[in-house]
């Protein structure tokens, strides 16, 4: 069996998941798809169980595959519930028309309307801020306090990113043209372009590295790869954190901004009312302090009090609340604004 799954039976026999109304009624399971790989999840799925008696089987891929394995599968998808990293992954595959709609009165009085879908097809159940980094010997953080800075300039040679096509890049491509317009939203993706130390490359941890290396200035990335580095005890990790600075960006104007990891019904779910009461689970305080404290990010759900003191320790911010539905409307635009500036 491929090593990807994990307690996932996903077979094609009659006999298996799905195959008449009684046996899946019987079946007090459900099959989730997921594109998150955090440890802390795990914890979650055993409480969900536990609460609830109903066996999570799930699937982890990456997105993309994780999409074409849904497409592929069409009608006779065991999927349950999908579960992914990214308001433009989310926007992807919505519009594939891989989800339905769920109506549920505690994820309607629970999840704010900033973080859920359009048509109620998928909810956010964390967030994450997109943040700037910069070197301590090299940078004035004065340099660099707003997005917009990026594009400047006075940082000629020093930005590091992610490719301009990764969901991170796009879901803050997103944004821009929310804040600045299509055209105000190109000029800065060119000027970031023209301003790149090196062709766009690696993963957040790397744009963090690179800054301390002195291989770039300025860069950006998730917090939650920042935290994970403040939380390392390894030696060549401080090493890193002790080079590098952290700035949260806009927080003059309209905030710093937020992406978001989603779930939502699969369109074909074989187990819906099971797959519904897993949503209304995750905003849950329980569920909500395991997306805390598992891949330190921030609930969607106002008032869970979590216990993640490296991620206390970045203290308060203005975040931008610009509807995670926007940011995904916005993605197909943001790729071809990408596009054109040559932002590989």
């Amino acid at each position: 069996m491929n090593n990807t799954f994990k307690r996932l039976l996903v077979l094609s026999v009659a006999g298996t998941l799905g195959f008449s109304a009684a046996a899946q009624a019987a079946d007090k399971s459900i099959n989730i798809y997921s594109a998150r790989h955090y440890a802390g999840d795990e914890l979650m799925y055993q409480e969900f169980t536990k609460q609830t008696g109903i066996e999570v089987k799930r699937l982890e891929l990456k997105d993309e595959a994780l999409l074409e394995r849904m497409r592929s599968e069409g009608a006779r998808s065991p999927a349950d519930v999908v579960l992914l990293v990214d308001a433009a992954r989310l926007a992807a595959a919505q519009e594939q028309g891989l989800f339905q709609p769920v109506k549920s009165k505690t994820l309607a009085e629970k999840i704010p309307a900033q973080f859920t879908g359009e048509n109620g097809l998928w909810h956010a159940f964390s967030s994450r801020s997109r943040v700037i980094v910069y070197s301590k010997a090299n940078i004035d953080p004065k340099l660099a306090q707003n997005y917009e800075d990026l594009a400047k300039p006075a940082l000629k040679g020093k930005v590091c990113t992610r490719t301009g096509s990764h969901p991170y890049m796009l879901s803050l491509m997103s944004s821009m043209i929310s804040h600045l317009g299509e055209k105000g939203a190109e000029s800065w993706a060119k000027g970031v372009v023209d301003n790149m130390a090196r062709s766009p490359k690696g993963g957040d941890t790397d744009q963090i590295r690179a800054v301390a290396s002195g291989e770039c200035g300025v860069a950006l990335t998730n917090s939650y790869y920042w935290v994970r580095l403040l939380k390392s005890e390894k030696a060549e990790d401080k090493e890193v954190v002790s080079k590098v600075g952290f700035i949260w960006p806009n927080q003059s104007n309209y905030g710093t901004h937020m992406n978001v990891s989603g779930a939502a019904v699969a369109k074909y779910a074989p187990n819906r009312e099971s797959a519904v009461k897993f949503l209304e689970y995750l905003a849950s305080d329980s569920a909500q302090k395991y997306f805390a404290n598992g891949n330190n990010e921030w609930p969607t759900v106002p008032g869970v009090k979590v216990n993640n003191p490296a991620l206390d320790s970045l203290g308060p911010f203005k975040q931008d609340v610009t509807p995670a539905k926007t940011l995904a409307a916005n993605t197909a635009l943001s790729q071809q604004i990408m596009d054109r500036v040559g932002y590989k």
